[in-house]
């Protein structure tokens, strides 16, 4: 079920399943991408409990495995909308004896999306109801249009990192996990990130380590068209590798897959969040249209 919340600038619809947001409009320009199943059948998912994928699918918990899909099963759930005013809604998931048998913590999530002028404000909102310390990742996962896609040309665009230069990133390499031993330095034109059919051709760039808190795409004159900001310490940058896709994800993690071969305690996972009893995790991202 989806529902719309608009102001002077923007239009915007999230679904009840995966409180997913699928559309950013401004007039007739829609700025998320539309889900073609020819390239990836997704707008905007958000994951939890974990971001990207345990090593051979399996994790442990106090010694006893678990199984869990690429970034978690949140996206794929049904959530309950539970407030909406002129500019703000909210929706939830809980615990289940479903999420349980591949979850064995219990949690309440909560997702919110507010309109403030150009910027659509992303909310997370994640509560340990259990008794025990909970384990967890959260990340983001939204896809843009490129502004000036054609599709026989190569050059994409650019991303600008609020004039940061110099920055690092890792490589998923063999099972959907990283390679936490090999470090790539972006090939920056200055301030910019030049993107064409090729950047993503080893996948998605993981920056990891609070490098960077802003991302912007621009259009081929370096034109501002689109920002995120954030604070969490990831930020995964991908479009489907070979596929000439007309859109580019911009996605902020507080988490990331398992490095290669990791088989210890979900505890000693790499960038995970801990809660204690009753304790809440708050987070708030936004996409600001160049409208």
């Amino acid at each position: 079920m989806k529902k719309i919340l608009k102001n002077d600038f923007l239009t915007i619809e999230a679904d009840t399943h995966g409180a997913e947001l699928c559309s950013i409009k401004h007039g007739g320009t829609e700025y998320l991408w539309q889900a073609d199943p020819q390239f990836w059948a997704r707008h905007s998912p958000v994951l939890f409990p974990i971001v990207g994928k345990v090593w051979e699918n399996i994790y442990r918990v106090n010694g006893k495995e678990y199984s869990l899909p690429q970034h978690g099963f949140a996206r794929d759930m049904e959530f309950s909308p539970v407030r909406q005013t002129e500019d703000e809604i909210w929706f939830m998931l809980e615990d289940s004896p479903e999420t349980l048998e591949k979850y064995p913590f219990r949690f309440r999530l909560e997702i919110g999306y507010r309109l403030s002028g150009r910027k659509v404000e992303v909310m997370w909102k994640v509560t340990n109801t259990g008794t025990d310390t909970m384990y967890f990742q959260i990340g983001a996962h939204p896809a843009f249009y490129f502004p000036d896609f054609r599709p026989e040309t190569s050059g994409r665009g650019y991303f600008h990192f609020d004039g940061k230069t110099g920055m690092e990133y890792i490589l998923v390499k063999e099972k959907g996990c990283a390679d936490t031993g090999a470090r790539y330095r972006l090939e920056m034109d200055g301030e910019y990130l030049p993107l064409d059919i090729r950047t993503f051709d080893n996948d998605a760039l993981i920056i990891d380590n609070s490098q960077v808190r802003k991302v912007t795409l621009c259009k081929q004159d370096r034109t501002p068209w689109l920002s995120m900001g954030f604070d969490a310490p990831l930020v995964g940058l991908w479009s489907p590798p070979g596929k000439n896709a007309p859109f580019v994800c911009v996605e902020p993690w507080y988490g990331r897959c398992d490095r290669i071969g990791y088989t210890g305690d979900i505890s000693g996972r790499d960038w995970m969040n801990r809660l204690a009893a009753g304790e809440i995790f708050e987070s708030v991202y936004y996409i600001e249209a160049a409208c």
